[in-house]
């Protein structure tokens, strides 16, 4: 193989050929202009395409065990795409799985979409993922529809047949998964030895600051550190990739979602938030940052409940409201409940100082009494079978870094947590 073949992206091209023929067909064009190879797979259900794709419709229906004919007689077109899906989900995963494909692209309205987000998740992080979609960034997608690395474009003017505004928007989205699979290619064939990733949260680095320090000390003991940003969609990131077993250990210490999703804000990153890591067995050591407040949108009015409750306006899109004192005993024995489920080690760090920055005397959001309420039930709630570590300090002190390390190494030295890879020659 050539140097240059080795580095010529093959890109997986979905979409229903008897429909939408024309802008496959550029599609291809452009991919093949950009210096990738073209893979396409028809999921046409009725017709057939005016070209003989890779993977026609015949080949995805046999990936899920049916044919066309049982397809087609399935009820209405719904259960006739799912099925659909069903089987592009199956041979994508196979056509990675065995080195056949480097990146993935599929254009579609509603139904197309709803097809290839699923085909987005069953591929791993990391490989490139474009949706081209008359609904993109719609409310019609449901957050946890959404692959953590997806990127989007809507398909503007593209209803029926090309135009200049269609070609526009087709051609940047395969420049963009090609470039992105190129890069990835060179960077995977390039790329230095890194030590096992550790996933950690926070929310901003102003609310809450630790990772500024716990970054660079985890670094330099060897570990390649991601730091995901507790907005919603950073918590559903979060998430997905520890349900994926991606990471040797997590400090989730960014617990606010868990809050938001109990008071029903949009703000939220589902309900099994907290829930992943302990599933797959991950080590996770816990704490409850910013667990006192809901984020809200500033765009819109405060719900009514929440009128007279003390109030952050970080910037023009999200804003901080606490919840009081009984909503905060609930969120304890909410995150108490889900580490007790969790099958592997759990540790949890209490801060009875003070869990995010606002809440400091003088700030806007100092409860003392509410702040007492939480720690007193997150005592009461917490179960046996997790290591509990209270300590008289503010979540943002050092002291704090200071007890996550100290549980983290002791996890190294005790064979819980892989060892990191030396930095610089020094064993970490």
């Amino acid at each position: 193989m050539s140097a240059e073949t080795a580095t010529m992206p093959r890109i997986l091209v979905i979409g229903t050929g008897d429909t939408k023929a024309d802008e496959l067909g550029f599609m291809k064009q452009c991919i093949e202009a950009s210096g990738g190879r073209a893979v396409m797979m028809d999921v046409s259900v009725l017709g057939d395409p005016p070209y003989s794709p890779d993977h026609d419709k015949h080949a995805v229906a046999r990936a899920v065990d049916v044919t066309i004919a049982e397809i087609v007689s399935s009820g209405d077109e719904n259960t006739a795409m799912t099925l659909m899906a069903g089987g592009a989900v199956q041979l994508a995963r196979k056509l990675y799985q065995t080195g056949e494909i480097d990146g993935f692209i599929a254009i579609g309205g509603s139904m197309g979409t709803d097809l290839a987000l699923d085909v987005a998740l069953c591929l791993p992080l990391g490989v490139p993922k474009f949706v081209v979609s008359t609904i993109a960034y719609s409310h019609l997608i449901p957050p946890e529809r959404v692959a953590p690395d997806l990127m989007m474009i809507l398909w503007a003017g593209g209803l029926y047949g090309l135009n200049s505004i269609c070609k526009a928007v087709l051609s940047q989205a395969c420049g963009a998964v090609v470039g992105a699979a190129m890069i990835m290619l060179a960077s995977r064939a390039a790329a230095p030895a890194i030590g096992p990733t550790i996933g950690m949260t926070s929310l901003g680095s102003s609310c809450l600051r630790y990772m500024k320090t716990l970054k660079p000390a985890l670094e330099q003991r060897g570990y390649d550190v991601a730091v995901f940003h507790t907005t919603g969609m950073g918590g559903r990131a979060f998430e997905s990739i520890a349900g994926q077993g991606h990471f040797c250990a997590v400090f989730d210490f960014s617990l606010q979602e868990i809050t938001n999703h109990l008071a029903g804000s949009v703000v939220s990153s589902g309900i099994d938030r907290l829930e992943n890591a302990g599933a797959r067995g991950i080590p996770q050591i816990a704490a409850p940052g910013a667990v006192d407040m809901v984020d809200l949108p500033t765009w819109q009015n405060l719900p009514a409940k929440f009128i007279q409750r003390p109030f952050h306006a970080h910037n023009r899109l999200i804003g901080s409201v606490t919840v009081d004192a009984e909503d905060r005993r609930q969120v304890a024995r909410t995150i108490a409940a889900k580490l007790c489920a969790a099958k592997g080690r759990s540790a949890f760090i209490l801060p009875c100082g003070g869990i995010q920055e606002w809440d400091m005397q003088g700030e806007p959001l100092y409860e003392p009494e509410a702040l007492a309420a939480f720690v007193d039930e997150m005592r009461k709630a917490m179960p046996a079978g997790v290591e509990f570590h209270e300590i008289d300090a503010h979540i943002n002190s050092d002291d704090f870094v200071g007890k996550a390390l100290e549980i983290f190494d002791r996890w190294v030295e005790e064979g819980i947590v892989p060892r990191g890879i030396p930095v610089n020659g020094v064993a970490a």
